[in-house]
């Protein structure tokens, strides 16, 4: 069922490669602690999880003892027995499944390299190569392609679906695309594999268990238990890096090994973590485990070829969490990472962190005075009145464009009964991810997102297909249950408003409000210098309906996608299999001024959730009553009557979820981090600011006040006992987008003396403008939303 837009994914959370845990970092870098769970009326069904803070039927379940005493920065003098016994059953299987593989057919299959585009967006020539099933790899075939592209490959995507380790040999006819370290998905199976050399650094120092490493936003973590409590400290971190730059240079490579899980037990027997994975989260026909070097570690994969592709590698800082994100099981330690396939990478890479730490919004936030947290209610907002003037700003904007574009407001309740998240299906998928209430002997839940209510607010009387398309917008509060040590700072958070819309449409509409919500996006990004991506994701192995109906709905989003790269919308990718099990979607990537990528806006259509609440209206069709035919009655609960089978001249409605700015919390972080907190003047919270140069002119610096004020528009004045330059240098700082200066000649010509915050020549003497004139400019820059700060 529809999530509708998330708040983001934290640095705490895995990108899909690792088995899926939730952590909450118990660090001192402004994490939020976890609020009680022993309310009377709000708890979580997190609680209810079962706990491993008791051992299973394990050998081993505490961190193992070496067979050499531990130091600070040497590590252990030898490996525990545990790492032998592992790596021994490692080599045994595998040399039975390489065995097995020997005797397989290796019959001839059809393989087409698919080598994307040239620098010119023109698309490749597609090269037909000769190959094997069970022997040949896609890391072969690299031979045969240009080395502009082999260069910077990471790993094999097959189909457009799969990704593919680049020496794991292929199964069937397929198409082969190469992905590079630049993507998303290159970047992430590089510090994936990269997380693995550093999980096997750590067990070789420590001694350690080890929990889980995922890749994250920027690079890696690894989690694990120290034997005794041990915590990481800086001073480890050198060893660690040195133990890494071993393992590159011995180019140890990623073996993959499917492996059942009986087997999977006696591997990985001596540790509770991972026996827990084994037993609550894998499949019963077991999982796959990689080797690299000394490390054999359950893992989904897929990995670079070898560890020599890595040239570059820091650790970044360490924390403590625990493990899967609950404060009553283990706490673990935490050491993150980042590596690069070139040292020049890494060289730009921390040139980036330190502009991104400039423009860090919680450092903005707070010295621009806009917002704070507080551990009273961890990850929701405190919106300052300077922080409110810029929320609202953006819903303004957004009202204004529903007005043009027929959208209809509305307000929805904040709990509802567990009933109608059951019959939406949230309960079953999400509930662990809501606030839920005891009332009255019943659950509640605060709601998450806001498509069940829409369903109930469209059902609850009789539609016509002349009332479609008919588009609900709703700016009501949401709450999720966002682990404690995913919260950060505005980009996610716990209680938090979106620019939720949900358009109830025909099949036949669905081009014509894809294409609509095209051009909204065009027209809000573009205001704020968004660059930004289309990404179509289409059915997946497990889905909902029919394929006929699913195959319309790709076809008719293909159109609207095809209509806007002609249009100049730039080129659209498509990702295969990955939408949604109720209907395919589109994904909407934004790139900020640093070139980081944030995705903010879904288009996702939904078939599920008007069956699942009966929505339905008349068409055009004339439905003509049997005679004799019973009459529905109206159900005495006050809803409107449905009937269960749609008969003739009824239809059910297509669901179309989407969302622009998406969280405003979220956006609004995301655009002061883009503007480093110079903001354009139409949005801005600090606008004009105005100096006397002399007590004498106070009052028409009141004045001043006064007139734009009148206008709308954000003044504020600086009568103190403070020197001019320091008032002048004070307003500076605080980002005001234009300073006045006000003295005997601008009182006496009835002008202002305007200085620019991004016109370096107006900041030794502004200009001088005529009073009327100046309200005239600016409030021509408000109303056009200008994004150039020019009079």
């Amino acid at each position: 069922m529809p999530l509708e837009t998330s708040n983001d994914m934290s640095e705490s959370q895995a990108n899909g490669t690792e088995l899926p845990i939730r952590s909450k970092v118990a660090d001192s870098e402004g994490s939020q602690p976890v609020g009680p769970k022993d309310s009377q009326k709000v708890q979580t069904n997190k609680s209810q999880r079962k706990k491993t803070s008791s051992a299973p039927e394990n050998p081993q379940t505490s961190a193992p003892k070496s067979k050499g005493p531990d130091t600070s920065n040497t590590g252990i003098s030898q490996l525990p027995d545990f790492v032998a016994g592992r790596n021994e059953l490692f080599s045994e299987l595998k040399r039975k499944h390489d065995a097995e593989i020997l005797i397989k057919d290796h019959p001839v299959i059809q393989v087409v390299l698919d080598l994307g585009f040239d620098k010119n967006g023109s698309p490749r020539p597609e090269m037909p190569v000769a190959a094997k099933a069970w022997e040949s790899t896609p890391g072969s075939f690299l031979k045969h392609v240009d080395k502009e592209i082999s260069s910077d490959v990471v790993v094999a995507k097959v189909d457009g679906k799969e990704l593919w380790d680049l020496d794991r040999p292929l199964e069937r006819d397929c198409r082969v695309s190469y992905i590079p370290f630049t993507s998303s998905e290159g970047r992430n199976v590089f510090w994936h594999s990269s997380a693995h050399v550093l999980g096997e650094a750590a067990e070789c120092h420590y001694g350690c268990l080890l929990s889980h490493g995922p890749p994250v936003e920027q690079g890696f973590f690894y989690d694990m238990a120290i034997e005794g409590g041990q915590v990481v400290k800086e001073s480890d971190w050198s060893p660690l890096e040195s133990k890494a730059s071993k393992f590159f240079k011995e180019k140890q490579s990623f073996d993959r090994l499917h492996v059942s899980i009986p087997d999977l037990k006696r591997m990985f027997g001596y540790s509770k973590y991972k026996m827990y994975y084994i037993e609550n989260l894998l499949p019963p026909e077991g999982s796959t485990v990689y080797r690299c070097g000394s490390l054999v570690d359950l893992c989904l994969g897929p990995h670079i070829q070898n560890t020599s592709k890595i040239k570059a590698f820091q650790i970044m800082k360490n924390s403590s969490c625990y493990f899967r994100g609950d404060k009553d099981d283990d706490s673990l330690q935490r050491i993150y990472g980042v590596a690069f396939p070139d040292k020049k990478q890494m060289t730009e890479h921390k040139k980036f962190l330190e502009e991104a730490a400039k423009r860090d919004h919680r450092r903005i936030g707070i010295e621009q005075e806009l917002f704070f947290f507080n551990d009273v209610s961890p990850g929701s907002t405190f919106l300052l009145p300077h922080g409110t003037r810029i929320f609202n700003a953006l819903q303004k904007l957004l009202r204004s464009e529903y007005q043009k574009r027929g959208y209809s407001e509305v307000q929805s309740p904040n709990m509802y009964d567990s009933d109608l998240w059951k019959k939406s299906g949230h309960w079953q998928h999400y509930s662990e991810d809501m606030f839920v209430l005891d009332v009255e002997k019943k659950k509640w839940a605060l709601k998450p997102m806001n498509c069940p209510g829409h369903c109930i607010m469209f059902g609850h009387r009789e539609r016509s297909y002349r009332e479609l398309p008919l588009r609900m917008a709703d700016f009501g509060v949401l709450h999720r249950n966002e682990a404690s040590g995913a919260l950060n700072g505005m980009t996610r958070v716990r209680k938090f408003q979106q620019d939720d819309t949900h358009i109830f449409c025909t099949q036949d509409q669905i081009t014509e409000e894809i294409e609509g919500l095209f051009d909204f996006l065009k027209c809000i990004y573009g205001l704020f210098g968004f660059p930004f991506r289309l990404k179509l994701s289409t059915r997946p192995d497990k889905f909902l309906g029919d394929i006929k109906t699913w195959d319309t709905a790709e076809s008719k989003l293909k159109d609207a996608l095809n209509s806007f790269t002609a249009s100049g919308g730039g080129q659209w990718e498509l990702n295969e299999g990955d939408g949604a099990f109720y209907g395919p979607k589109i994904d909407i990537t934004i790139s900020d001024a640093l070139r980081r990528d944030w995705q903010c806006a879904t288009i996702q259509l939904d078939f599920q959730l008007p069956q699942n609440f009966e929505l339905e209206y008349m068409t055009a069709e004339i439905a003509e009553k049997p005679k004799g035919a019973a009459t529905d009655e109206a159900p005495t609960d006050g809803s409107a009557a449905r009937p269960k089978v749609l008969g003739p001249g009824r239809a059910r409605p297509v669901m179309v979820h989407r969302a622009i700015v998406g969280s405003f919390e979220r956006f609004m972080a995301i655009l002061t981090e883009h503007f480093a907190g110079k903001w354009p003047f139409w949005i801005s919270p600090r606008q004009i600011l105005v100096i006397p140069v002399m007590p004498a002119v106070n009052d028409y610096v009141e004045e001043v006040q006064r007139l734009f004020k009148a206008q709308k528009m954000y003044v504020d004045i600086d009568l103190s006992g403070n020197t001019m330059p320091k008032k002048i240098r004070t307003g500076q700082l605080q980002q005001y987008n234009f300073i006045f200066v006000v003295g005997a000649q601008e009182k006496e010509s009835r002008a202002v003396n305007i200085r620019n915050r991004d016109d370096q020549e107006t900041q030794a003497k502004g200009e001088l403008v005529p009073l009327d004139e100046a309200i005239g400019k600016l409030k021509a820059l408000k109303k056009e939303r200008r994004l150039i700060n020019a009079i």
